[in-house]
């Protein structure tokens, strides 16, 4: 590739990531975008030098070594809105084994089963609503990387991912720097954090995420009670 196709394919990379956020979190747009894009997107978000994926990983193996008695062939991890498999390809690569994967895309879910790093992947989940195919207080570890961005999920998602998640165990998310803005991110974690619903146990900010933009990862640990809390609220 010259370099004049090398710009072009990289300014395409960026507009189509860009057209992404205006979306506004509807599941026909959405799912009809990510259909046209799951062949290319893992091309595309390399070539923007996407590092989210790394970085919650290399979280997930620093959680584990610091916090869980389990080894990491052990450990249950939801990747949730896990897209292509990037985030699942990194945690294989840190010794992970026991991996479940949802995305709102099917064609997207599709290319993580290619993998086969992920013990199941199912599509078509709309991590806005209920995951109700999965049982309170089933993962040690729940990963949400590239999914809090602009036009996809809102931030009391994160109630949802605290429910499935099992008590002492942690979740692991990136958000865009514009999204925490442009959604008082924090608002709705202080207010979570109020209710013990989760608990914030480490938080990077403005760190490396993608060429255009960084991110803030946040590391939660959901307490005890924390399941029977989201339970009745719900």
């Amino acid at each position: 590739m010259n370099n004049l196709d090398q710009k072009t394919a990289l300014e395409e990379a960026a507009e189509r990531i860009k057209a992404s956020h205006v979306l506004d979190g509807d599941v026909d747009r959405l799912t009809h975008f990510y259909r046209g894009w799951a062949s290319s997107y893992d091309l595309d978000v390399g070539r923007e030098e996407y590092c989210g994926p790394t970085v919650v990983a290399e979280w997930a193996g620093t959680v584990q070594t610091t916090y869980l008695a389990s080894e990491r062939t052990a450990i249950a991890i939801l990747d949730a809105g896990c897209g292509t498999g990037l985030v699942g390809a990194q945690l294989k690569r840190l010794g992970f084994r026991l991996i479940d994967g949802i995305d709102l895309s099917e064609e997207m879910a599709e290319h993580a089963r290619e993998t086969r790093v992920y013990r199941h992947v199912q599509g078509d989940v709309d991590l806005n609503g209920p995951l109700s195919d999965h049982a309170s207080a089933s993962y040690d570890i729940t990963i949400c990387c590239g999914v809090f961005t602009l036009g996809h999920i809102r931030p009391d998602a994160l109630r949802e991912l605290a429910r499935v998640t099992r008590p002492n165990g942690f979740i692991i998310v990136s958000t865009r720097k514009s999204y925490a803005e442009a959604t008082s991110f924090e608002n709705e974690v202080r207010r979570l954090q109020d209710a013990g619903v989760p608990v914030t146990v480490q938080r990077l900010n403005d760190a490396k995420y993608i060429a255009e933009e960084g991110a803030h990862y946040w590391v939660f640990k959901v307490p005890d009670r924390a399941c029977a809390e989201t339970e009745q609220q719900l």
